[in-house]
Formats: C-alpha cells, structure tokens, sequence
C-alpha cells in the first residue's frame, strides 16, 4: 500500500511538473499610420494547426500552445501581411506584443514578393535607410551582453563602444564616428537623458545599461535620416518600445547572474483588464565581486522602472511610465597592489549619482490619424569628489569637488494623420530647464617650490564656481510623405526650428532651421535603392552653459548650436521575408563644435570616462568630418539558425583651436562583428558573437607636467599639441553563450552560461602614467623619502595594459 501511495505520488508530480508544458500567446494588431485597433486580422502560427482573428479591439488570444520556438504570420485586407520570427512560447509568461501592419498605399512595391511582406526590412516611409532593429527575444539570447541593451546594439553596422580600449567595460556608444553625447534615447516617445549608470554628466556612456529587457518589446536604431520630432541628435536616435502589462493575469521572472538579480512583475490593476501594469527593480553585488578579485573600487547600484497603461476609451489611452538609479561607487584597499588597480586608486573620483525619469502619454485617436501629448521630468543628481590619497582623504589635497543638479520638464505635443494617400506628422516640445552646479577642481601645476610650500593661485590652474539658472528650449517640427508611381517611389520630407532662452543667438529666428529629405526607389521585386540628406542641430550641454569664471560671469552663453549635415546613400537587398542585406555609403560634416580653450581640443574627442565633460570654458568654433561605408546582413531565425555580420569602414576627425585637423579619438577605422545563433532539440540554444575594431588614435603624455603632477592628481597630463598621433593596437575578442530552457506546467526555468572574452583576448587600452610603486602600494622613490609633492623623487614610467579578462557568468531566470 506505501508503495502505491509514493508510486501515485511520483505519477502526480510527474504530471504537474511535465505533462502540460503548454503556454499562451496574445497582443494586440493595430494600423501603424492611424493606430486604430484592426478587427478580422488572421493571426496564424505557421507550421502548425494553431491559429485564430483579432476581436473588435484588434486584441488575439491563442492558447495551450506546446512551448517552443515558432514564426507567426498576420494577415488583414487592406494591409501587407507580416511575419515575426522567433517568438517564444513559455509555460512560465504568456508572450504579448503589439503588431502594427501597413497599409497597401504606404508600402514600397518590393515587398510583395510571393505575397508577404518582408517583415526583416526595418526602414520605412520617414526613415528609408540607416536603420536596425532588435526584438526583446534578440537582446535577452546576446552573447556576452548580460542583457543590456546599449551592449547589444555594438553588433550592428557602424555603431561601436569603449572606442580606446575595445574591452568593452562602458557603453559610451560611438555611431559612424561621432561622439557618445551625439545619441538620444525615448521610451515610448519620452525622452530618457539617463540610460546608464554611473553615467558621465555632460554625455550618455557609464559601465551598465538602465533599462529592464522584460520591458522591451522593440528597439529601433537610427543613424542617419532621424525623424524631424526629435532634437538634439546628431549620430543616433534610439527608439525604445515597451510592451503592455498582461491584461488577464499576474506574471512575472527573477533574473540572476554574476553580478546582480532582477526581478519584474506585471498584470492587470482592474477586472476588466483596462489598466495594466509592468513594475521591476535590480541590486548589484558588484562590490561583493570585486572584493574576491581585489579590486580597489566598490560600484553598487539599484534600478527600477515602472509602466502603467489605462486604456479611458477605445480611442483614448493614458501612460505612466519611470525609470530610476541610484549609484554609488567608493574605494578600498587592495590586499596586493599592481599598476592596474593603483591606477584606478588615484585617477577616479567617488561618485554617488541617482537618477530618473517620470512621465505620462496621452494617446487620442482621432479620423484617420492620432495625437500624443507626453509630459515628463528627468533629474541627475550627482555628486563626485577626488584627493591626493582617495583611501586617506586627511592625508592630502581634494583635487575634486562636484555637485551638481541638472531637471528638465518636458512637453511634447504632435499629430499624424493620413490624407490622399499622403501621410504628415507636426507637433512642438517646450522644455524648462533648471541647473545648479558647485565646482572646485585642479586642474594642473604649472610649478612646485623645492621645498613643497604651497604654491600661489597663480602657479595652480583650477576651477572654482557655483552656478544657478533656469532657461527654456523648445522646438516645432512638420514631416510629410508620399508613396507615387505604384508605390515604387517613396518620397519623405521634413523641417524642425529649434531654440533657447540662454544663449545669446538661441532666440533668433532664422538659425538652427534643419530640412532634411529622404528617398526610395524599388529597383527590382527585391532591391531598392534609399538616400537622404538632411542637417540637424545640438545645444551644448547644461555643463558647459552654466560654466563661470571666479567674477561669476557666464562664459558660454555665446556658444552656437552644434550642426551636423547628414549625405546618406545605399541598398538594399532582401532575399526573402528573413533574410537581409544592406550596403551605405556615408558622409558627416560637423559646424559649431565646442573646443577647449584651455586645452585647445574639440570637446568631441573627450567623453568616454568618468569625469564632467563640458565643465568649462569653450569656443564653438570648431569643425569636424566623418566618412565611410558599411555592409550588412541579417537572418531572423526561421528553423533553427540565425545571425548578423556587419563591416563598417570610416574615417572621422576634428579640428583644434588653431583650425588643424587631427584623428578624433573614436577612429577605429575598420569594425567587424559577427553574432550568431542555433536551437538544438530539447530547448538548448547555443550564441556566439565575435567583434573586431581597429586601434583607436590616442594622445601621449607631456611628462614633464605630468611628473609634476601625479602625486597630486594621480594620473598623468596628455600633451594636446600631439593630439592622437599615436595609435593603439587593434582588440578582437568572441563571446559565448548557452542557454537551457525547463519548461514546468505554470512555470519555466532558464539557465545559461555567458562567457565574455573566453578565447583570452588582451586588453587593449593606450598605456597609462604612473610611478613605481612597493609591495605594499607607497610609491619607490630615488632617495627612500615619502614621495614629494611635486614629483621629483619619483621613478616614472608607461604601463601597457595587457591584462587578459575573461568573463564568465552563471545566471538563471525564473518565469512564473
């Protein structure tokens, strides 16, 4: 009888653990030029007897699907069909997305090729080339990436990171040469200031990504041809589309890996499934890590992110949405010291920074067409501070002392409509914006007395102010497009008016105007040829407009617009609905750079650190180029292989102060990367990614100043008058990763293994300045005294990073 009874037990536990290893699918479809929920649409899963039609409000539900990989295609009168490629079916979270289907009259002729439209195609109407996107699916199975999304995009054509040392430890994105400051980022049409912690003020990279993956649903890259709703993109703009809270149940994951556990829910706030939400929040154990392996720095970090969807009436629905971080990063002792880390000792500052993001849309239909209305605020608070011993702060000078509190409030407002055939888009954004800044920092000694007296103002170069001010910005904008001669031209224009209340020129009329107009030509049923040209501006930083001299005096209220114009020509090849091949050719002209005067450089070359950039006197005069071509291919996964492979060739350069043109630092001239995947039986999937760039330029020491200096500043001062004359090595490396899917009756559990770097690639970084140092990390000196003040009795030298960094991570992720 006990027998029976285990056996029975044994059977009942089987059944619940693996007899129903089904899950659900659902979204909604709706028309991408008015965003009218479609009723009627065919939602099939190919391949399989599964399949089902939107209700009235475009909403599909498909249900007790066997868990698996699988392509689903939707089909509606009067729009192009479309497909998309490896959707995942778990026991654990039901999939929703949003579909949006074009209409036949606003669709390139090409894509009807054997009756489908080619769904891996990601340009349209306004944006006809020098675009990517990436599906969640596409982020979360990345190699090496740890799902962070601004790691992920570094496959794609012409876009790379850590441009100086190719090791990929910040997400400073360099896009066809232009500078980390030149991107801007949106989350369901809000703009996000702050994508990364420990993000350095003035530009956009930092070590870690911000945003949640659970949350994505799609991100769009645009390189070239933005759209004319958004300002202050010069390289980039980055489109980040958040999926809506399931409608019928509660769900959610926990995500663990090396480094940090995540965890995120979602689901319905009201019966009737009208209000959903999405909420999620993360904590690092970063510092816990880096104590193991000894290193001096002690980063921590949480993050949350919330969205939270009403939907008033069927033409109506409301939005809340918010992002957030909180930093920290603070130092201790190494147990044994080597170059590296009492380089990271004494070059960086604390930093204690959080951030966020609130805002709220509006979304109205109205006849043929819709309006937004997004209101938002963003805050940086961030505080940095330096010594001469970061571990002793007592024992010698603060080097660095910043405060700072940066608030923008935004409103934007526009329309889209569809008339004739004719689809045109116009709205404004208003933006008032409040600053606060308290800076002491030294810079350099032009010279120490022998006997280490401190020296007079005249002899320490430093900066010393506090600012405060309120200023607004605000733009309008009108694009329009047209499909003509049987769809096989598409013709898109557009024309934004930017302005400021601060800057001595923000105001006038008839500056910052940038038109911009885009083109496509079906060629054959499979190629089209795309082009556009367009200019587009940026205001320089709140950094460097609230910059003071000690009389108090604003310096940079007559810094000019950043211009950039755009010649983008290319084509594009698509084999099938999965398959893609794109070739551009591409040039970058730049007006109105900003340029140091005190160090004479374009402030386009610095930013990929932890220091302010911006936090200075500066002369917009500066000029810039970039250049190239890229070639790229894609195949969505349609059985079980899928991958990318991108080339990218470019030049890029910037002048200084005297009007000479030097190499700017992200000019890695050749990119090479290459990611693939494959789905094994049994839910194994194996990904692999490869990447190769070219040396970066990087500029050598004055190693005078630079003796003079260290044991102050601890860190080395770049002589500028050879402004990245040198050049570093080349860095390639290849990331792996496997992942196992166990799918359970309610639940599924993934386990993977990431390993970055595992073939053992070097570092590749430009040497760094340093003193000899003894074992217990007191710097050698020539006569057996304490260092001095200035230098003199130090033993100096040039370290060539070689370390080998190879990564790995064991992480799991708990759907339920």
């Amino acid at each position: 009888m006990k027998g029976i009874f285990l056996t029975g037990c044994l059977l009942i536990t089987a059944t619940l653990l693996f007899g129903q290893n089904k899950g659900n699918l659902s979204g909604w479809v709706v028309d991408k030029n008015t965003q009218f929920p479609i009723a009627g649409v065919s939602v099939k899963i190919l391949n399989t007897p599964y399949s089902t039609v939107t209700d009235s409000n475009g909403k599909y539900v498909l249900k007790s699907i066997p868990t698996g990989q699988y392509q689903i295609r939707f089909i509606s009168i009067g729009s192009y069909p479309l497909t998309l490629f490896n959707v995942i079916v778990s026991s654990g979270n039901e999939i929703s997305n949003t579909i949006e289907l074009i209409p036949e009259s606003f669709q390139l002729a090409e894509v009807r090729v054997g009756g489908n439209r080619k769904t891996v195609r990601a340009a349209s109407l306004e944006t006809p080339l020098s675009v990517q996107r990436l599906t969640s699916e596409e982020i979360k199975s990345s190699p090496g990436s740890n799902f962070d999304i601004s790691k992920v995009v570094q496959t794609l054509p012409g876009v790379t990171g850590s441009a100086s040392t190719g090791a990929g430890f910040r997400n400073d994105i360099i896009v066809r040469g232009g500078a980390p400051n030149e991107n801007v980022f949106y989350l369901d049409g809000i703009e996000i200031p702050v994508i990364n912690h420990f993000s350095t003020q003035g530009s956009a990279g930092g070590p870690q990504g911000i945003l949640n993956v659970s949350f994505i649903d799609e991100v769009k890259l645009s390189s070239s041809a933005f759209d004319a709703k958004f300002d202050n993109a010069l390289s980039s703009v980055f489109e980040f589309k958040q999926k809506r809270g399931n409608s019928d149940k509660i769900q959610g994951n926990i995500r663990m890996g090396a480094t940090e556990i995540a965890s995120t829910f979602e689901g319905p706030l009201s019966k009737n499934g009208k209000t959903t939400f999405l909420v999620s929040a993360r904590r690092s154990y970063l510092q816990y890590l880096f104590y193991v392996l000894d290193l001096p720095i002690r980063p921590n970090f949480w993050d949350y992110q919330f969205k939270v969807t009403h939907t008033i009436d069927p033409k109506t629905t409301l939005t809340f949405i918010g992002v957030g971080a909180i930093d920290e990063f603070k130092f201790a002792a190494p147990r044994n010291s080597t170059p590296q880390k009492i380089y990271a000792l004494n070059t960086s500052p604390s930093i204690n920074q959080w951030s966020y993001t609130l805002g709220v849309t509006l979304k109205r239909l109205i006849k043929k067409g819709y309006w937004n209305l997004a209101i938002s605020k963003s805050n940086l608070y961030n505080v940095n501070e330096k010594y001469e011993d970061n571990l002793n702060p007592d024992n010698g000078e603060k080097t660095f002392d910043y405060n700072s509190n940066d608030i923008v409030n935004n409103l934007r407002w526009d329309i889209s409509k569809s008339l004739l055939g004719i689809k045109f888009t116009t709205g404004f954004n208003i933006a008032d914006i409040n600053y606060d800044n308290s800076t002491y920092q030294v810079l350099k000694y032009n010279n120490l007395f022998p006997n280490n007296a401190t020296p007079s103002l005249g002899d320490k170069v430093l900066i010393n102010y506090n600012s405060s001010f309120n200023y607004k910005k605000y733009g309008a904008f009108f694009q329009m497009g047209k499909r003509a001669f049987n769809n096989r031209l598409g013709i898109s224009a557009g024309i934004r008016k930017d302005g400021n209340t601060f800057t001595n020129t923000g105001n006038q009329i008839m500056r910052q105007i940038s038109p911009r107009i885009g083109l496509s030509l079906v060629l054959t049923d499979q190629l089209t040829w795309n082009a556009s040209v367009g200019k587009y501006f940026k205001l320089a930083p709140n950094t460097a407009l609230g910059f003071k001299d000690r009389s108090g005096n604003y310096l940079n209220r007559d810094a000019n617009y950043i211009g950039s114009f755009h010649y983008v020509t290319g084509f594009e090849y698509l084999q099938s609905e999965s398959t893609r091949f794109t070739a551009e050719v591409f040039y970058k002209r730049y007006n109105g750079v900003p340029i140091s005067n005190e160090k004479g450089i374009s402030l386009s070359n610095l930013g990929a650190d932890f220091n302010i950039l911006g936090n200075e006197d500066i002369s917009t005069i500066g000029l810039g180029r970039s250049y190239g071509y890229e070639l790229f291919a894609q195949q969505k996964l349609t059985k079980r292989f899928f991958g990318v492979a991108s080339y990218s060739f470019f030049r890029s350069a910037y002048n200084d102060i005297q009007g000479k043109y030097s190499p700017s630092s992200w000019e890695n001239i050749h990119l090479i990367s290459l990611t693939g995947g494959y789905k094994f039986n049994r839910n194994w999937e194996l990904g692999i990614k490869f990447r190769y760039q070219g040396g970066a330029p990087y500029t050598p020491y004055d190693m005078n100043l630079s003796k003079l200096n260290f044991a102050t500043l601890g860190s080395g001062l770049f002589d500028y008058s050879k402004l990245n004359t040198l050049r570093s090595r080349a860095f390639h490396s290849s990331d792996f990763r496997l992942d196992k899917k166990y799918n359970y009756k309610k639940t599924t559990f993934d386990f993977y293994i990431d390993i970055s770097n595992w073939y053992g690639a070097k570092t590749v970084s430009p040497p760094y300045y340093i003193f000899a140092y003894e074992a217990n990390g007191s710097f050698k000196t020539t006569d057996g005294l304490p260092l001095k003040k200035d230098g003199s009795n130090g033993e100096a030298s040039l370290y060539e990073n070689k370390t080998i960094f190879i990564t790995p991570t064991v992480g799991f992720i708990f759907e339920f």
